[in-house]
């Protein structure tokens, strides 16, 4: 089982959007490299303590997003296409996102904190 994958019971976050995170997560950095070959559905949902319809969705999501890809009964592999800075730049919002929330701050100040790292980060 990947150990780069954890699931944190206390997380706002859903179980399966966890897992997505962590994969995508890992392969844009290149910590899972093009062809690694992700465990089974059922095998990763054993692993984790999770339903198997939760590693489904969590695999059904990266596929869409061209992060992995299925070979039928050969498995589920990382994709060599796929829009790594988009998926990464995803995960980031989804974590800044995540934070926000739990700080309780609304959206109109979450996107002008956004706005001004970005305008920063431009110079």
């Amino acid at each position: 089982m990947p150990d780069f994958i954890r699931i944190d019971p206390a997380s706002k976050t859903p179980p399966y959007e966890q897992i997505r995170l962590a994969v995508a997560n890992a392969a844009a950095r290149g910590e899972l490299p093009v062809g690694y070959k992700l465990p089974t559905v059922r095998a990763l949902a054993e692993d984790l303590s999770v339903a198997v319809n939760t590693a489904a969705r969590a695999y059904r999501e990266l596929e869409q997003a061209g992060v992995v890809e299925t070979r039928g009964r050969s498995g589920t592999f990382v994709a060599a296409g796929g829009d790594r800075q988009r998926a990464e730049a995803l995960a980031a919002a989804r974590a800044y996102a995540e934070v926000i929330s739990r700080l309780g701050l609304d959206r109109a100040e979450a996107l002008e904190i956004v706005t001004a790292a970005l305008r920063q980060s431009a110079r």
